[in-house]
């Protein structure tokens, strides 16, 4: 039976927004992972089936199936194909399951998927324009949910109520979160995964410009709600926006072995759920469940979690609902910390957790993302 493999994975560092990375062009950031990707492997890019790409703002820079311009940027043949995948924030996680699953029905024999997001450039929610073309949903899911409008604060406030998640437990978990980035990046844990990318000024952007230290829960307590006057929500205990690239080398286990690819994991399982898209950002916990269900495995077994840290209270939330060890849950900081950069956010966590699993022996790691209008992806990770 064909299996799915991720060989290798290389992500850019996060840039922070209007930081190193934000006059450069989304395919250039694309090609410059797609690059180290072939050399650290010493793949044949003509070998490649397909260029699974994630991205959510598709306008602008990266508009044009910026997958395919990712593609030519790199210098690629003009042979091997690229698309873009929209699952919002679980985009590039989405193009990482459709590389499975393409490689294990046998369309592709060695597929790579990832994603970016240039939010410096292309803030969120630009694609929507000015109504020329008309709204997203429609009348309809409007109708549906008596004219209640999707806004991912509000359901992360929701979320906070339904929960019973206090101001203070999600700005410490944001100062958590933060001082495990920290730790890690003085460690070198990030520096295996990290292709360094160089800048105009001669320099090179090889950490994650996102991460703060020395923050305290005073000065986080005295941050304004960002999305109502009464709200608990802030830009301290929420995701950063952000600007960065992964990619992953998918392949099946067979072929890798025949190229001489020694693979860091195995994609054991892979599940999408729908959840309401009014507090929206719940689908981690069904996702969760149908993961591990599917896996034929128990919380206990996965031995790193990595939940994406859209907001304080999506993480927190997860952790009452599971009953999850906390500190297995984004062991080297989250996006509170390292950043969001939304499209390629699924990758970066991908990436991030193949490394961790490789570097500290960890059998089964978990990933899951919540996405908007009310969806999450869920990956059951397997050490090779």
């Amino acid at each position: 039976m064909r299996d799915a493999v991720i060989v290798d994975a290389v992500r850019t560092a996060v840039g922070r927004r209007g930081g190193s990375l934000s006059q450069v062009h989304a395919a250039s950031l694309s090609a410059h992972v797609l690059r180290a990707l072939a050399e650290r492997t010493g793949l044949d890019p003509a070998q490649v089936d397909d260029v699974l790409w994630g991205c959510v703002g598709t306008i602008g820079m990266q508009a044009g199936c910026i997958g395919r311009a990712s593609v030519l940027a790199a210098g690629w043949p003009e042979s091997v194909p690229g698309m873009t995948v929209d699952r919002q924030c679980g985009s590039s996680q989405q193009a990482v399951h459709l590389a499975a699953a393409g490689v294990v029905s046998g369309q592709y024999e060695i597929a790579v998927a990832g994603g970016v997001e240039l939010m410096s450039a292309v803030p969120l929610g630009s694609q929507r324009g000015d109504g020329s073309y008309g709204e997203p949903y429609g009348p309809d899911v409007w109708a549906r949910y008596d004219g209640l409008r999707f806004n991912q604060g509000t359901g992360a406030q929701l979320i906070a109520d339904e929960y019973r998640i206090s101001r203070a437990e999600m700005d410490q978990h944001a100062l958590d979160s933060h001082g495990r980035a920290a730790a890690a990046i003085d460690q070198g844990r990030f520096a295996r995964q990290i292709a360094p990318f160089p800048l105009e000024d001669g320099g090179v952007l090889d950490t994650d410009e996102g991460v703060r230290r020395g923050s305290t829960l005073d000065q986080l307590a005295g941050l304004k709600p960002a999305f109502a006057p009464d709200g608990e929500i802030t830009a301290g205990n929420s995701s950063q926006i952000s600007d960065g690239a992964a990619a992953l080398l998918i392949t099946t286990g067979e072929t890798a072995a025949r190229n001489g690819w020694r693979p860091l994991a195995r994609i054991h399982t892979a599940v999408v759920v729908g959840t309401d898209p009014v507090t929206m950002l719940k689908g981690p916990i069904p996702a969760t469940a149908k993961a591990l269900r599917r896996a034929g495995l128990t919380l206990d077994d996965i031995g790193a979690y990595e939940i994406n840290e859209a907001f304080a209270s999506v993480t927190l939330a997860w952790l009452r609902e599971t009953g999850a060890d906390p500190e297995r849950m984004n062991p080297l900081g989250g996006a509170m910390a390292i950043g969001h950069p939304v499209g390629g956010s699924g990758a970066r966590l991908m990436t991030t957790l193949a490394h961790h699993m490789k570097d500290r022996g960890v059998r089964y790691g978990l990933q899951s993302m919540c996405e908007g209008g009310g969806m999450a992806n869920a990956t059951v990770l397997e050490l090779l």
